[in-house]
């Protein structure tokens, strides 16, 4: 899908190979080869493909090329299931024009598209790429504040008892499995968000440094803050990072501490077990000459033997407070 916008409206595909002046910014959703020419031959520029944009080298992400910025980073997208990935999208800007070339639809590209006529703050293409990272930023803002506020909520369960509240091991084995995969799931959006700063950080710093002479004041000024919101973003993400490693292992701790539990039963229950298995054998033997055969209370009293070796290791184990 292409889009062009502040155009006089038309077909492009009839438009020939020169574009109107007053077109700054051309929007390559999913293109077909067809598209890719119609633009490479309007701008004079080269469309980067989705594997020249998935390049993780910093010459590759960030290039000045024939007065011509060639720009890619990541952005998070969803799929229809919901799961959160990571994609990239390119930033073509010359003097005049902004390409953007992306494999998804985003809410952020949505918002600038949808006030982009009514917006005279949007002169050239620069104008146009510096509110797109504003947007790009924002919404790592927005996704930053839901897992910290996710990582409160996990934490108030992990540390108040949460895990604990259920009766059985089965049961406490199921929520301390259900806490690990949430800490995993916390972990994995916030290193997707981390590289989407990181990324809008990165493009836009160098488009301030390289593009100076295309950047109106106020897009200056508005790149630098992108710049500074990503740093103070990102001391937010080491801290929430930091939670979460916490969070990790005091679920991984809580597991270890319901695995030495189980132990502790196992070894209870086979001390408790040997002494009567002990004196069940002896008096189990038969022999001719036990005087216990002959006892006229010698079963009643085997019996209280038995019973009573099973209990002193139990009752030991309570003094010692080995057991509740």
């Amino acid at each position: 899908m292409l889009k062009m916008y502040r155009s006089q409206g038309g077909d492009w595909t009839t438009a020939g190979t020169e574009l109107p002046p007053e077109i700054i910014w051309i929007d390559l959703l999913n293109p077909t080869p067809d598209e890719v020419r119609f633009v490479e031959a309007g701008v004079k520029i080269r469309v980067p493909t989705e594997a020249a944009l998935s390049e993780i080298e910093a010459s590759s992400r960030l290039r000045l090329d024939h007065h011509v910025l060639y720009l890619s980073s990541p952005v998070v997208t969803l799929d229809a299931s919901g799961e959160a990935h990571l994609t990239p999208v390119g930033f073509v800007i010359t003097a005049t024009v902004l390409v953007t070339v992306r494999f998804f639809t985003s809410p952020a590209f949505d918002s600038v598209a949808a006030r982009i006529d009514g917006d005279d703050s949007l002169k050239n293409g620069m104008c146009v790429f510096t509110s797109l990272l504003e947007a790009v930023v924002d919404r790592g803002a927005d996704v930053l504040e839901h897992l910290g506020a996710t990582a409160d909520e996990l934490a108030r369960s992990v540390f108040k008892g949460g895990l604990k509240q259920s009766k059985g091991p089965v049961r406490s084995t199921r929520k301390l499995r259900e806490a690990l995969a949430n800490v995993g799931v916390l972990a994995d959006r916030l290193a997707k968000a981390r590289d989407v700063l990181l990324g809008a950080g990165r493009v836009a710093s160098y488009a301030d440094d390289v593009g100076r002479e295309w950047i109106t004041a106020s897009s200056r000024i508005r790149l630098e803050a992108v710049s500074k919101d990503v740093v103070s973003l990102s001391d937010y993400e080491s801290r929430l990072s930091d939670k979460i490693q916490l969070l990790l292992d005091a679920v991984l701790g809580f597991i270890n501490i319901e695995q030495n539990d189980l132990f502790k039963i196992l070894t209870i229950v086979s001390v408790v077990g040997i002494p009567p298995t002990l004196l069940a054998g002896i008096w189990g033997m038969n022999f001719k000459n036990m005087p216990e055969l002959n006892w006229e209370w010698g079963y009643a009293l085997a019996w209280i033997a038995i019973i009573a070796s099973g209990l002193l290791p139990l009752l030991w184990f309570k003094l010692r407070g080995w057991i509740e």
